[in-house]
């Protein structure tokens, strides 16, 4: 059988097992969560003045686009301020860059000359891939439009 440590002795070994800083650790955390609410705050206020702009542009066409959001108007630009900043934390996290205009030229000209190859089509149309082909083509006109 073991020993039992008197309650004491057990409460002042476990007192200098705890990490002195951890105990503090959330002021540092509450300031970031400040900052992210003033940041998204401002986000929301200039994407706000964007949206009357645009309205004000498009005249009757953004008045009723406007009117067609009503009541959520104000979570839906809230959402687009925090998807944004969002992306642009892991964009500026992850070091991503955009393609090089080289590489959009290969890609967009290896499209073409399979587009414009007859004997890729009837391939394609043959093996049952113009379905597939199909969808991804409705996909990329979905994202790009």
């Amino acid at each position: 059988m073991r020993p039992v440590l008197p309650t004491t002795l057990r409460h002042a070994v476990l007192r200098r097992a705890q990490p002195r800083g951890a105990r503090f650790a959330s002021t540092s955390t509450e300031a970031a969560q400040q900052k992210a609410k003033d940041t998204l705050g401002n986000a929301a206020q200039s994407a706000g003045k964007a949206w009357e702009g645009a309205v004000k542009f498009l005249g009757p066409v953004g008045e009723k686009a406007a009117s067609l959001l009503g009541a959520y108007r104000q979570p839906f630009f809230y959402n687009l301020a925090v998807t944004r900043e969002i992306v642009k934390q892991i964009y500026r996290a992850e070091g991503l860059s955009p393609p090089s205009l080289s590489t959009i030229q290969t890609a967009y000209k290896t499209i073409w000359d399979s587009v414009t190859n007859v004997a890729y089509l009837r391939q394609i149309a043959g093996n049952g891939d113009l379905a597939r082909v199909g969808v991804y083509a409705l996909e990329a006109y979905g994202i790009f439009k």
